[in-house]
Formats: C-alpha cells, sequence, structure tokens
C-alpha cells in the first residue's frame, strides 16, 4: 500500500494544482512510482482518458507529471458547473446526472466508496499518492460532509502541507486563521506550511516567518518563489482567463479568443503562448475581435447559453459580419457547433431548447442524451479553400461533448470548413506543432502580413520542459527533508 501526502491550500488560487504537478515530478525524478488523486474537483477544463473517461485537466497534467496514463481513479468525482447552482456531476469518469448544489450537498458522501476504491487502486500500484485538497479546508459549514479536504485526509490517513498564496497579500493572516479553525485533530495533520508565489528576496520575508513562530508552531516547508509556466491551471483562477479589451504588441499575429461565460478547456490555446510573434488574449469586447487576425470560439460547458450570451452582448452578429468580411474564424466544440446554423437541446442534455446558430458552416447540432467521450488520432482531410494546406497534418486530441453535428458525422472528416471558417469537435488539435503552424501562416497569407519563422513548439515539448523546470524550483525551494519524514520515508 502507498504512502501519500495532501496538499491543501488556504483558498482557491493558493496553488495548489501546480505544486501537487511539481511535487510529483520530483519525487518521480527520485526514483519512486507516484500518481495524483483529488477525490472531486469542480472544473471546466476536462480530460478524456485513453478508455473514454472525463477528468479534471489538472489531474491529467499531474498523471503526465509523474508519467502515468491519466486515469479517472485519479479524479474519481468531477463536477462541471453548467449555471450559477447546476453542475454535471461525474463518478469514476462517466457523468451520472445534472444536480443542483444544494441536492448534491446532501448525498455527496454516499460517493465515498467510490472515492476509495479509486484511492486504493492506486495505491497498490504505487508508492506514493500525491493527493490535491480543494478551495480551502475550513469552510467550517461545509466541514460535516467534507470528502476532499480533511474528511478525505482523516479517510485515507495523510498527512498535509498547507500552502497560502502571498501574491494577493495577506499570507500569514491566511495561514494561521486557517489553522486556528481547525479542531486540533485536524490541526496535527499539518506537517508544513508553505509560502506560495513570492516576489522578491526571500531575506525581506525572514523576519515574518520567524515572528510567526509566537502564533503556530507549525513549521514552514519553504517559501516558493512566483514563478511563470506554460502549464495547464485552473479555469476559475486562470490569470489567462483574465477579459482584455484590446492587444497590446505592435506587430504580432493576434489572435482572440472569445471569452464565453462558460468556457471549457481553454488550455486547447496554449501553444500559441509559446511563440513572441504572437499575442493571444481572452476578450468580449467587439473591438478586439475587429482587430484580431484569427478569432476563436472556444469550448463551453452551455453551448446554448453561451450562444444567448453572443447575442445578447452583440457579439453574435459581430462574429458574423467579420466573418463576413473575411475575417478568419475557427471554433472548436461548443464553438463549433455555435457555428452552425442551429443548436438543439429538446432533452436539456445541457439547456433545453432550440437556438440559431451563427450559420457560417453548414452544420446542425442535435443534443442526445449520451456524451461522446473519446480520444482521436488521424489526419486532416476535406479541408478546402484557403485551408487546403491543412490536409496531411496529422493530429490527436479527444472528443467530449454532448450532441453531434450532422456534417462531422456525415464526412467522418476531423474538420469542417466552408471559406474562412473552420469547425473542429477535437480538442487539443492544436497541440499538433505543424498543424497550428500551417494555420497560422493561412492567417499571415490571407492578412497579408508579414511572413515570419514562428517558433512555436509541441504541447507535449513544451509541458516537459515547464514541469522540469517546476521541480526544479521546488527542489531549491523546499524543505525536503521535512517532506520526506511527513511523507515517512
Amino acid at each position: 500500500m502507498a504512502k501519500n501526502l495532501m496538499i491543501q491550500g488556504t483558498m482557491s488560487g493558493a496553488g495548489k494544482s501546480i505544486l501537487t504537478a511539481g511535487m510529483l515530478r520530483v519525487l518521480y525524478q527520485d526514483g519512486y512510482k507516484v500518481a495524483p488523486f483529488k477525490s472531486q474537483n469542480m472544473a471546466l477544463n476536462s480530460y478524456v482518458t485513453i478508455d473514454g473517461k472525463e477528468i479534471g485537466r489538472a489531474q491529467a497534467l499531474q498523471a503526465f507529471a509523474a508519467h502515468k496514463k491519466p486515469s479517472a481513479d485519479m479524479n474519481p468525482i468531477l463536477l462541471k458547473p453548467m449555471g450559477d447552482t447546476t453542475s454535471q456531476v461525474i463518478v469514476a469518469g462517466e457523468p451520472v446526472s445534472n444536480m443542483r448544489a444544494a441536492d448534491y450537498f446532501k448525498i455527496k458522501k454516499d460517493f465515498i466508496p467510490d472515492i476509495l476504491k479509486a484511492y486504493e487502486r492506486l495505491a497498490d500500484e504505487n508508492d506514493i499518492i500525491v493527493i490535491e485538497g480543494a478551495g480551502s479546508p475550513v469552510e467550517i459549514n461545509l466541514r460535516a460532509n467534507d470528502i476532499v479536504n480533511m474528511g478525505l485526509a482523516e479517510l485515507v490517513d495523510a498527512p498535509v502541507l498547507l500552502a497560502g498564496n502571498i501574491d494577493p497579500g495577506g499570507v500569514f493572516a491566511q495561514l494561521l486563521g486557517t489553522v486556528s479553525l481547525m479542531p486540533q485533530k485536524e490541526r496535527d495533520r499539518i506537517k508544513g506550511l508553505i509560502i506560495n508565489k513570492f516576489r522578491g528576496d526571500v531575506k525581506l520575508l525572514e523576519p515574518g516567518l520567524e515572528m510567526f513562530k509566537a502564533y503556530c508552531d507549525i513549521p514552514f516547508a519553504g517559501v516558493v518563489p512566483y514563478v511563470k509556466l506554460m502549464l495547464d491551471e485552473e479555469d476559475s483562477v486562470s490569470e489567462r482567463l483574465k477579459t482584455s479589451s484590446g492587444f497590446k504588441g505592435e506587430g504580432k499575429v493576434k489572435v482572440a479568443v472569445v471569452r464565453l461565460p462558460f468556457i471549457s478547456n481553454y488550455t486547447d490555446f496554449s501553444i500559441f503562448d509559446s511563440d513572441p510573434e504572437i499575442e493571444v488574449i481572452y476578450t468580449d469586447s467587439e473591438d478586439a475581435l475587429s482587430q484580431a487576425d484569427l478569432i476563436i470560439l472556444p469550448g463551453t460547458k452551455n453551448t446554448i447559453g453561451d450562444l444567448k450570451w453572443l447575442k445578447e452582448t452583440g457579439l453574435f452578429n459581430r462574429i458574423r459580419d467579420l466573418a463576413e468580411k473575411g475575417s478568419i474564424v475557427v471554433g472548436i466544440c461548443g464553438g463549433y457547433q455555435m457555428l452552425g446554423i442551429s443548436v438543439s437541446d429538446e432533452l436539456g442534455a445541457e439547456k433545453k431548447g432550440l437556438e440559431e446558430g451563427l450559420s457560417l458552416l453548414p452544420v446542425s447540432t442535435v443534443f442526445k442524451s449520451e456524451k461522446t467521450l473519446k480520444q482521436v488520432e488521424g489526419v486532416v482531410k476535406g479541408a478546402d479553400g484557403i485551408f487546403d494546406s491543412l490536409n496531411g497534418c496529422q493530429i490527436e486530441g479527444y472528443e467530449i461533448h454532448m450532441g453531434s453535428s450532422m456534417a462531422c458525422s456525415d464526412n467522418k472528416n476531423l474538420v469542417v470548413t466552408k471559406g474562412n471558417v473552420l469547425g473542429s469537435y477535437v480538442h487539443g488539435i492544436f497541440d499538433s506543432r505543424d498543424f497550428t503552424k500551417r494555420l497560422v501562416d493561412i492567417v499571415c497569407e490571407h492578412r497579408k502580413l508579414p511572413k515570419r519563422d514562428f517558433k512555436l513548439e509541441s504541447k507535449n515539448d513544451i509541458q516537459e520542459k515547464e514541469l522540469d523546470k517546476l521541480a526544479d524550483t521546488l527542489r531549491e525551494s523546499l524543505d525536503w527533508k521535512l517532506i520526506y519524514n511527513a511523507i515517512g520515508l
């Protein structure tokens, strides 16, 4: 049976996901068989495993950090928000129902057997399990039914490291307040404190670390510096998702991703960040879309709801007008569905109704009761017009969507094109350097931009380099003797 370690945070945004990934990479480098675990995650960024199961994207990244194939055991419960009070509940990688938060809260302890079975399977195959908590462990009104923070730590007898984010200020209050609100048996599980995302000279912080001992006897496990990383983050707190009103760079290829209210899998576009000649913004500004060389409609967990939002904000007409005037528009998954003639959800799989689409692609989407979850690998065929040079590109990714779109299911192609508009159900299609470079070359030619030698890197190359960089940072900044002692090694 594996040993374990749990990373909890003082709040959402403390950096638990990235810390967990970095620790997994360090432990893997040290020769241990390791795996991530998060009993319950709430996220719109998800990933499809090789056997067609759906888990949080952060747990997929953590699996890659551990050099493991992502599995549903690593994230047995995933909640995907569909509105302010409703989420799709996914258990063991498969959707079971759409539930109001209050209703889920009443029954979530019923899923403890599923959580423990998943954990035990991982524990049988590994030396160490690194567990990620969620939000704050001292939401005192939620403690009674906790299955993801101290409640889980007790179930699997896990030692805990507690991380606080210094970036917004008040980190000592975060840490002390969190510890003070815990009953003694929970406090006893905390073996070390981490200050995360520190900018500047750590020597200036050292007096505060010493003074803190008068208030709390839990030792510090380290101060982790702020490091800019091109790694997938949890969607709710990602700096990438901050809405921008316009582009800042001069002479760059401008990519505008429409900032939908229920945007999902925005990590599809992280490859663009690897090239200094490309600027990517997430925006709901009509002016920004007008400035863009490439407009992307991303995935969404609520296609009809976000389609209505496009109409309410005026972006619907702006995108259609820009496309008709020659702007290149690309839609992925839900964004692809919006580019079609209509979206019908008579069963209420996401949001019941029938909504007119942008009519920029000759497809109509009908939602069904079953969700499509599969990995995809193939060669691009059938792209025509300005997109002709995309044919022959080898791509791989995954599909994760409700409903089917007739043009796609009829011709079995990975992309559907019409004029200057392209749609695809494949998340990860941009991860291929070849595909993305050809697309950006098309954009430059179409927009009459200067030709340039783009330095795009594949998603896998970026990810491996950044995970090693993260591991190096944690090796230097954390007390690994304390951490190994906490694990029991």
